[in-house]
């Protein structure tokens, strides 16, 4: 099946094919993973979000448009859920290691630990800013979304998608500095 494209898999897996629906899960679990990791601080909470986002998409999967691609869809799928789940107040972002976030493929361990520590502040001032502002950095930044997928993602209008774009990168530059 890992010759099969994104789209092929979905529609197997709208008929009832389990193993296609596994293949996309196996294909796209890192990437929901870190959507939901980056947006909420905390592993375990992580964990159960990004396989409550697979469990809804499945169910889904009747509405999915199978014409658009399905990397940008599931990981709206886990954005929302980590966005309504810190906005219901059940959540409270921890400092953890960035060790603990996964990370595709294998690489050089010196070279990872390194990027590790260049990227602690940067994590916790992403932590530090409000969920939405977070929610629009992780979507553009981190996930390569358009302002208008990003829009459409969180139900909010492009006008507001860049002025809390705006407004968080600005926190983020005085936290970054403030930190040294």
């Amino acid at each position: 099946m890992p010759d099969l494209s994104d789209r092929d898999l979905a529609l197997r897996a709208r008929r009832g094919d389990a193993e296609a629906f596994g293949e996309l899960v196996r294909r796209y679990q890192t990437a929901v993973f870190n959507v939901c990791y980056r947006l909420l601080g905390e592993r375990r909470e992580a964990e159960d979000l990004a396989q409550e986002a697979f469990i809804r998409a499945y169910a889904r999967l009747a509405i999915f448009d199978a014409d658009l691609p399905f990397g940008p869809w599931i990981r709206r799928v886990a954005a929302n859920l980590c966005l309504n789940r810190l906005e219901s107040g059940r959540s409270a972002p921890v400092n953890v290691p960035l060790d603990d976030e996964r990370e595709m493929g294998d690489g050089d361990p010196a070279a990872a630990r390194e990027n590790a520590e260049r990227a602690e502040p940067v994590r916790a001032a992403l932590l530090s800013l409000p969920p939405r502002y977070r929610a629009v950095i992780e979507l553009r930044h981190f996930q390569e979304m358009s302002y208008d997928e990003i829009a459409a993602a969180m139900g909010m209008p492009l006008s507001d998608v860049k002025s809390h774009l705006f407004r968080a990168r600005k926190l983020l530059a005085g936290e970054l500095k403030r930190d040294g």
